[in-house]
């Protein structure tokens, strides 16, 4: 496991520029073209996720955070689920605006503020669960993303990672292939106006490491208890890990 890989970045601090970059570009029409590309299933990954940690949601002087939290759908889907405040972190300037605009719309319990998941100011142990949404795998190095998480996370708390994965059946595997290669940047491109950035998508989840990887990297990192469960074919995966 090492990190995300657009294509022309050299190091890490040019993947990260990258990606920053691409999805300032995007932030404007990021929603419309997620749930449409996703016939928006994604509300329902997200929901699912919220269903897997409530138990942490349901008790009211739980801290949570989401990192890489994009437009804000995570957070404020775990808002609404809380009845204490939700954190949400970003390195996206523009998309934290977006998210800030949803926030207040919506009159949700959430603080916002930009940071970059690699290094986020925050004490050790200072969060009961920390969540993450299609965001972990745009991060340039994952070993140092699960080695940050399990830092802020407290004895006991929870990571759960919602990631795009590979689908174990291949004949379903190689449809979404299809979907993902062929149809996807071009329909995303014409949505958003930026076709590099739905190239980008379905190369980031080919190159990103299978669930199983993935699982076995949270132990390496320090968490018990470590889980995966496939949804939507396994086009998604969810995983959950308790910081030991």
């Amino acid at each position: 496991m090492k990190g995300t890989t657009p294509e022309g970045a050299r190091d890490e601090r040019e993947a990260a520029f990258w990606v920053r970059d691409m999805f300032g570009r995007v932030a404007h029409r990021y929603d419309v073209a997620n749930h449409l590309l996703s016939f928006n299933i994604d509300r329902y990954w997200r929901a699912h996720t919220v269903g897997r940690v409530r138990h942490i949601l349901d008790r009211p002087e739980a801290r949570v955070l989401d990192i890489c939290c994009g437009t804000g759908d995570l957070a404020l889907t775990l808002a609404r689920a809380h009845r204490g405040l939700v954190l949400g972190s970003d390195f996206c300037h523009p998309m934290l605006l977006a998210a800030r605009q949803k926030a207040d719309a919506r009159q949700a319990r959430t603080a916002l503020f930009e940071a970059d998941a690699l290094r986020l100011p925050l004490r050790d142990g200072s969060v009961d669960l920390l969540t993450v949404a299609f965001g972990f795998r745009n991060l340039a190095n994952y070993a140092a993303g699960l080695a940050e998480m399990r830092r802020v996370l407290a004895v006991g708390g929870m990571a759960a990672i919602l990631e795009f994965s590979q689908p174990p059946n291949r004949a379903f595997a190689a449809l979404y292939n299809f979907y993902s290669r062929r149809i996807l940047p071009i329909v995303g491109g014409a949505l958003s106006g930026s076709r590099d950035a739905y190239t980008y998508l379905p190369e980031s989840v080919r190159k990103f490491p299978a669930a199983a990887e993935l699982a076995d990297e949270m132990r390496s990192a320090g968490f018990a208890e470590v889980s995966y469960e496939y949804l939507t074919g396994g086009i998604v995966a969810l995983h959950r890990g308790v910081a030991g």
